[in-house]
């Protein structure tokens, strides 16, 4: 799977995972409505939403990365973010599924699980992909259905389908806004203190691209740490005092898991910021 089309590939997360595979060997192909600030590897102006331009950017082509995507609520409205997402993903999974590709790698949500937290809490901390999802919003909603989509593409086609349920991306530059977070455990409660370094979100794409894994799959993708100088017992006190927090997890270890990650990707992520 030496031929791979990463949609989305001049966005934050796009251009980390572009950069990561070219890096590896990779022939990329960066799909997306603009070109890329970092540009690395090929790139063809496409719009996903539309079938037949889905069609012709990814043929020739082993393996998709799908990433693009409106990447959050509150950008647009709700039925424009719900729309745009939904019609851009199926029309990556059927055109993948017709032009028989490898694999599929797309990019779901931390917010499938409940972001932020209000109504209901969490059921316990770190939270896996055991936890029941919650979407709260149209964005997280097209994230939910993207994995039930998938879950159906892989059956009818065989072709794995690799959700990465990634946590609030950071680029170096974002970690000076850390001290921030400091004074105030509720600024970053919304997803449990958790976020994720891009270049994280680059391993994890290749990584998901290598492993051996058949049908479909979703895996928690963060960093191993929080963004808090606290530890998780003093914020879980303060914030969810009737969360369980399970016993053995560290002081600041990540309370979104990556222990899945771990075991089946082989991911191992940095502590940035520290």
């Amino acid at each position: 799977m030496k031929r791979v089309v990463v949609t989305g590939g001049s966005g934050k997360a796009g251009r980390a995972v572009v950069r990561d595979l070219v890096e590896h060997g990779y022939d990329v192909l960066n799909v997306d409505v603009l070109p890329s600030s970092d540009p690395v590897s090929r790139f063809l102006k496409i719009d996903l939403t539309d079938y037949g331009q889905t069609v012709e950017a990814l043929k020739d082509s082993d393996a998709v990365v799908h990433l693009a995507a409106i990447p959050a609520p509150g950008l647009l409205s709700d039925q424009v973010t719900f729309d745009i997402n939904m019609s851009s993903t199926y029309n990556v999974f059927s055109v993948a599924v017709l032009h028989k590709l490898q694999r599929v790698v797309w990019a779901s949500s931390e917010t499938t699980l409940g972001l932020p937290f209000d109504d209901p809490e969490p059921h316990y901390a770190p939270i896996d992909e055991e936890h029941p999802l919650y979407p709260q919003s149209s964005y997280s909603l097209s994230k939910v259905l993207g994995e039930k989509m998938a879950e159906h593409f892989s059956r009818w086609s065989g072709i794995p389908f690799i959700a990465l349920r990634f946590s609030n991306v950071m680029e170096p530059h974002d970690y000076q806004r850390f001290k921030g977070f400091q004074d105030d455990a509720l600024i970053r409660k919304w997803n449990l203190w958790s976020y994720v370094d891009a270049r994280d979100v680059a391993q994890s794409c290749r990584l998901a691209l290598e492993a051996n894994i058949t049908g479909a799959e979703a895996f928690i993708i963060a960093s191993a740490d929080s963004v808090m100088k606290r530890t998780n017992s003093e914020l879980m006190a303060e914030v969810f005092p009737n969360v369980p927090l399970k016993e053995g997890t560290g002081d600041h270890d990540t309370l979104l898991s990556v222990d899945k990650a771990r075991r089946i990707l082989g991911y191992e992520p940095g502590s940035w910021w520290r």
